[in-house]
């Protein structure tokens, strides 16, 4: 892959690499050939300084150096390459957080022949000077949005490396192969074997299908902590899904009353549940309505309804089933669900078994969110309803769905060439092609073989001074 243009690509690039508003720190990120040029045109140390040295803090203050008016008292530190995370220069100043006056230190870094700096740009020259590989990049994204400890421990895995760690040997049993069939390819006249078709056949399934094949299922059963999963609390007006949603998340975010029909709109609140990250989304009550409001409030959750990872159909313990109930049931029953029986802590014996004698095929899951009971018995049937599993389990290494269809398309390419090695007649030309695409899908994981275009797209998913 080429740079775009190198003039752009090695041009020094500056951004304030935190959030814009009030606070203690703010920081400004410079990385490029001018920022040793731009620390000394912008900053007055404290104490005189002969010569600034790498990977050091300095106190004094930025000034307008036309005027040498001071914009703000700082620490600054210059890390000189290649020890830094980009690998080229890299200059950071630490001002107050505050709109005004980090925009005016941004200004004059930029004056000083800085460009601004792409979303993702610091971590994509991270990339584009080998410190990272690609994987490791999009595990930088994954790290800052995780929203649980199991999806932290999985990008910090991927980020030290793991994916690539796993890919090496396979990558070498690949390559190892090819030379092999080139051999076969550059001297079709010679009779020389230096191993048996089908004990290459044999290696390749060992070495490269095998592993292939756990990575391709570690995506399936891991993907549920890096991605989540979407629980829609859905049921009649007044069943207590809204009590559900305050008792999931153990705070008041959603107005509770007696009144039906209080949830109009879409609620979404993050949880985790058992590791797994969990957008709750609560919904209005189900039921026909004048109320034009309330209607595209009922229209907004029969979509969430038909697009929900879990539906939590409640159920008002405290009341015999209705035909509202079981008008709904049917409504959801072919979707992934659990029905939850509410207010068993005012319920009647009678009612309950009237519940198990009307939903006989159910699990039902008995709770109160008024005083919590039962909640850790939800949380463990949405978490084995999703996963398949009692146990939390999560596999060391989980590729994403880019990494995925790049595995998918590699594990295809070693197949067909086992296949043609397999056969009586082997074409070593076409084995070999075989490999090379293998080779090159394998490639697309790291960035060994990639595109501006896909680089682009991954790199804009990141945040300023990223």
């Amino acid at each position: 892959m080429k740079p775009k243009d190198l003039e752009y690509t090695e041009a020094t690039i500056a951004a304030i690499a935190t959030p814009v508003g009030p606070g203690a720190i703010g920081v400004i990120k410079v990385s490029g050939s001018l920022s040793e040029h731009i620390l000394k045109r912008l900053f007055r140390p404290k104490k005189p300084v002969k010569e600034f040295q790498s990977h050091r803090l300095y106190y004094g203050y930025i000034v307008n150096p036309e005027t040498e008016t001071p914009v703000d008292e700082v620490l600054v530190t210059l890390m000189r390459n290649p020890h830094t995370y980009t690998r080229e220069d890299v200059l950071e100043i630490y001002g107050h957080s505050g709109y005004l006056v980090l925009t005016k230190i941004l200004e004059l870094v930029l004056k000083e022949g800085a460009r601004l700096a792409e979303p993702g740009e610091f971590t994509k020259r991270a990339f584009l000077n080998g410190r990272i590989d690609l994987s490791q990049a999009e595990a930088l994204l994954d790290l800052i949005n995780a929203r649980s400890e199991e999806s932290l421990k999985l990008a910090l895995n991927q980020l030290r490396g793991a994916l690539a760690e796993k890919l090496k040997p396979v990558r070498e049993a690949v390559l190892s192969a090819l030379a092999v069939v080139e051999v076969a390819v550059d001297f079709p006249d010679e009779d020389v074997e230096l191993i048996s078709h089908y004990d290459l056949a044999e290696n390749l399934e060992k070495q490269a299908i095998i592993p292939l094949r756990e990575l391709l299922k570690s995506y399936q059963e891991g993907r549920l902590y890096r991605e989540g999963i979407a629980v829609v609390i859905a049921g009649r007006p007044n069943v207590g899904k809204s009590s559900l949603l305050n008792a999931l998340l153990a705070e008041e975010r959603a107005i509770v009353t007696p009144i039906p029909g209080t949830t109009r709109d879409i609620i979404e609140e993050f949880a985790t549940i058992k590791g797994l990250p969990v957008r709750l989304i609560d919904t209005a009550g189900l039921r026909k309505t004048e109320d034009i409001v309330e209607e595209i409030g009922v229209k907004k959750a029969k979509e969430k309804i038909a697009t929900a990872d879990v539906i939590l159909f409640m159920l008002d313990g405290s009341q015999e089933p209705t035909e509202e109930d079981l008008k709904l049931y049917q409504e959801i029953k072919a979707l992934p669900h659990l029905v939850v029986i509410n207010k068993i802590d005012i319920a009647s014996d009678e009612n309950l078994s009237r519940y198990r004698e009307t939903f006989p095929h159910e699990k039902l899951i008995f709770i109160s969110a008024r005083t919590g009971e039962g909640l850790e018995a939800l949380a463990e049937a949405i978490f084995e309803l999703v996963t398949g599993r009692s146990e939390e389990f999560v596999p060391a290494v989980v590729p994403n769905l880019r990494q995925k269809m790049a595995l998918e398309k590699a594990l295809v390419s070693v197949e067909q060439a086992v296949s043609g090695l397999k056969k009586a007649n082997v074409y070593p030309e076409l084995v070999a092609i075989d490999l090379r695409d293998a080779l090159a899908s394998l490639g697309e994981i790291t960035g060994e073989t990639t595109t501006e275009d896909l680089l682009d797209r991954i790199f804009s998913s990141f945040c300023l001074g990223k």
